[in-house]
């Protein structure tokens, strides 16, 4: 989705020949979707991980340029912010100890850029928001020279034509105002990539629309901004707000939200969703390839579908579905809810659970939607970002006579078992799932979340020092007991 791009500035012309590439690629991945065979495979689980880099006083540093320079590993990329990196993790296939095999790629990965951080003086971290970051540590001087982002910048900013607002509340609320999409940056995640074959996609993936809200309210771990306490996942309504480009109105009809967590229910094809992004949406970045789809298709090749897929990468779901050319062609769901860190054992068991529960509810998805109408699962996924644990989301029933709220604690226990037996259904290791699905049980009955240890940290260190310095001691504590990789449940409160 970070596909580099070479010009800025594009003429009437380009956006006529951009439109025209994206109706060929939904006409390609059309025919690709009715060929027999297409897509079929045993599944695979992929990951992307954003980190931050920082100074040894807990403060951002801007040296991505410089370490990517120095990895030489086309595994790292750089972040839409001159402190962040991204790390694109190998895929793995479901019967090759995925989950495992992803834990131990993160803590290699972690450890190669913590030896090439020390060389300018710096350090990684993995959560979703930096509890130490400042206003002053934004704006156009901190953004990483790359044209895709000088581009997109300028076209977010000139659909909107003013300030972009940030107001969330919480126990201190924040409303500021910032005149570019750097903020954006403050966002990091571990987005977990999961491949489906095409005939079980739509109720795959609607699953795991429905049940995205319970993983969210158990991965919580960006509870803070400039020292505000806020939601629990922070990043929820953060990344939402500082790109908006829309200038709401009750009366008056304006674009949808290019962040969103979807417009309904899938129905019948995988396909809906890829037109969705194409009709719904403006194009931003509209650079054409050398060849179209349809004559690479002609040809007997697999398209890539660069315009289809540059569009989407501007176009941010929640749960976005995917192409890939890779393999002959698949489909997969990227799942972007989840926050980076704590530790790399919480993230994966986030990915676990989430998967487990998905594939454990997909052959009764049918019989559960209309007791969720897709408003109601939206709402849940808002109040899972900002409760958390404590949040109580709406649950449907197969046989219910009317709609109600259960605890997310109740939840996560009914679904553990469910989602034993998705994984179990997927061909994942006994050994595999109890290590990964015995996390989010220890994590439930601690009652504790990243962000819930995190608030609970500042409580504490607080009375005897001040805010900010209370933010650096606790990303201090946070630094140790995440590099030793222990699961967030059993650090010390």
């Amino acid at each position: 989705m970070g596909i580099e791009i070479e010009h800025t500035e594009f003429a009437a012309a380009d956006y006529q020949r951009f439109h025209e590439r994206l109706e060929d690629n939904l006409a390609a991945l059309a025919s690709l979707l009715s060929t027999p065979g297409f897509g079929q495979s045993q599944g695979s689980l992929g990951a992307e991980l954003e980190i931050y880099i920082i100074d040894d006083q807990g403060r951002p540093l801007n040296r991505n340029l410089e370490m990517l320079e120095g990895a030489n590993d086309p595994q790292l990329t750089l972040e839409l912010n001159r402190y962040n990196l991204e790390y694109n993790l190998s895929p793995y296939t479901l019967d090759d100890t995925p989950f495992r095999r992803t834990e131990e790629e993160i803590l290699r990965k972690l450890s190669t850029a913590e030896k090439l951080a020390a060389e300018f003086g710096g350090r990684i971290v993995a959560t979703g928001i930096l509890p130490t970051l400042r206003r002053e540590d934004f704006g156009s001087d901190c953004m990483t020279e790359r044209k895709r982002y000088r581009a997109l910048v300028e076209q977010l900013v000139s659909l909107r034509g003013s300030e972009f607002k940030i107001d969330i509340n919480g126990q201190d609320p924040l409303k500021l105002q910032m005149d570019d999409i750097t903020l954006e940056g403050a966002n990091t995640s571990f987005q977990v990539h999961y491949q489906i074959n095409p005939e079980g996609y739509v109720d795959t993936f609607n699953a795991f629309q429905l049940t995205t809200p319970i993983a969210l309210a158990m991965a919580t771990n960006s509870p803070t901004l400039f020292g505000h306490r806020l939601w629990q996942e922070t990043r929820i309504p953060l990344f939402k707000q500082s790109i908006d480009t829309r200038h709401n109105d009750r009366y008056s009809w304006h674009h949808p939200a290019r962040v969103n967590f979807g417009h309904g229910w899938v129905r019948n094809s995988p396909l809906e969703m890829f037109t969705e992004a194409v009709r719904l949406h403006p194009v931003l970045l509209p650079v054409c390839s050398a060849v179209s789809a349809s004559d690479l298709l002609a040809s007997g090749s697999i398209p890539r579908l660069e315009e289809l897929r540059l569009h989407q990468s501007t176009v941010w779901l929640w749960n976005r579905p995917i192409y890939d050319d890779a393999g002959g062609g698949h489909l997969r769901v990227e799942m972007r809810s989840l926050p980076a860190g704590p530790s790399a054992v919480d993230m994966v068991a986030n990915a676990a659970f989430h998967i487990g529960m998905a594939e454990g509810l997909k052959g009764n998805i049918r019989e559960l939607m209309p007791g969720l109408p897709f408003a109601m699962a939206e709402y849940n996924f808002y109040r899972a970002a900002q409760h958390g644990i404590q949040a109580k989301l709406a649950w449907p029933r197969s046989n219910q006579h009317g709609c109600s709220e259960l605890p997310v604690a109740a939840l996560v226990e009914e679904m553990l078992p469910v989602a034993e037996q998705g994984l179990r259904s997927i061909g994942i290791a006994a050994s595999e799932i109890q290590i990964y699905l015995g996390v989010i049980e220890r994590r439930l009955s601690a009652g504790t979340t990243g962000s819930v240890w995190q608030l609970a940290a500042l409580e504490r260190l607080e009375p005897r020092s001040s805010r900010t310095e209370a933010l650096g001691m606790m990303l201090e504590e946070y630094l140790e007991y995440s590099k030793a990789n222990i699961p967030v449940s059993e650090w010390p409160r």
